[in-house]
């Protein structure tokens, strides 16, 4: 969670003075750690253009034996966006995701370009709320958050046997423009009744899902220097038939997501936001994966990721404090047994 001590970096956060620049919140806590929002607007509304992370390796309270030392930093695209003199008010989550680092916003609160010192009283609600009471939707639609998806396993077979094998429910998130001009971000599940394929390779093993209006395809890549494997490439081709442009296409091909060493598993029951492109982000829950070294089409030992090993935190501090506690009264017990017994002389 952002500590009590963050505050706003005045040096590198600013307002948009006369349009000579567009404005920057920069949130500044611990050591070399900055969350920055950067807005743009046009003529009926606002958005964060961009949003970026910089972490410390260096520090030993939150990465301990790090490999890698120093400050990095991570971009990121968020769907937040609001119209002028608004209000953007989100009770749900947001979560953005990309290099292995997810951001999420709870309950927020924003405004830019404000033409006084408050908040706006009218607000524009984020699609995760879904639409507000006031609003009749013209005609029925699909959900804007579904139920999650079905896990289903896949199994990629080449010439010397089993390359990829995957257990994983995944989940489309796409922000698109109707016909009627309205931008809307919507979720489809992946079926279990889709049709799957893939191929096998010595560096790149693939794995395409195939429905009546997408085409899936998840390339896993291997680096040979550190027996690793992970998802390096996504390729999305979909057909939406109430969206203004109705063919959707949207790829990355820079991405080191899902890695584990070649010959073991990677699972992670927390779902995860990976970030495809500004319209197209993927969702994956329960997952468990192996790509390249499969034997016995059974998946080797596990290696967890970071989000479970962060969900086991709190039942080992309530563990220890607990344990802690039935300590100390043992002791206070047989300091009080002891005392009682002083004066006293066995005959």
């Amino acid at each position: 969670m952002l500590p009590p001590s963050a505050q706003v970096l005045s040096s590198n956060s600013s307002c948009d003075r006369g349009n000579a620049s567009e404005p920057r919140l920069t949130i500044a806590f611990g050591s070399g750690y900055l969350l920055m929002l950067n807005f743009t607007r046009n003529a009926t509304r606002y958005r964060v253009q961009n949003m970026r992370f910089a972490y410390n390796l260096s520090d030993t309270q939150y990465f301990n034996n790090a490999s890698a030392k120093g400050i990095h930093s991570v971009d990121f695209t968020a769907d937040i966006k609001a119209d002028i003199n608004k209000t953007f008010r989100c009770l749900s989550a947001i979560r953005v995701h990309n290099d292995n680092v997810t951001i999420t916003l709870l309950d927020a609160t924003i405004q830019a370009y404000l033409s006084n010192n408050n908040f706006s009283k009218e607000e524009t609600r984020c699609t995760q709320d879904g639409p507000s009471p006031t609003t009749v939707p013209p005609s029925p639609s699909p959900p804007l958050v579904p139920t999650n998806p079905t896990v289903t396993k896949y199994n990629v077979t080449g010439e010397n046997g089993t390359c990829l094998l995957a257990s994983m429910a995944l989940q489309l998130n796409i922000t698109y423009l109707k016909k009627d001009n309205m931008t809307v971000t919507r979720a489809f599940n992946v079926s279990p009744n889709d049709t799957y394929s893939g191929s096998c390779g010595p560096q790149v093993v693939t794995l395409k899902v195939e429905s009546k209006n997408s085409v899936l395809e998840l390339m896993f890549k291997m680096n040979t220097s550190s027996s690793q494997f992970f998802l390096h490439d996504v390729e999305l081709n979909m057909t939406l038939p109430d969206a203004k442009d109705p063919t959707l296409m949207a790829s990355n091909h820079s991405l080191r997501a899902l890695q584990a060493t070649v010959g073991n598993s990677y699972k992670c029951n927390t779902e995860e936001h990976i970030h495809i492109s500004n319209n197209f982000s993927l969702n994956i829950f329960r997952i468990q994966v192996q790509a390249f070294k499969v034997e016995s089409d059974r998946f080797g030992s596990v290696e967890e990721c970071v989000q479970d090993g962060n969900n086991m935190l709190i039942p080992i501090a309530v563990g220890g404090a607990l344990a802690g506690l039935v300590l100390i009264v043992l002791i206070a017990y047989l300091i009080g047994r002891k005392r009682s017994h002083a004066g006293y002389q066995t005959i």
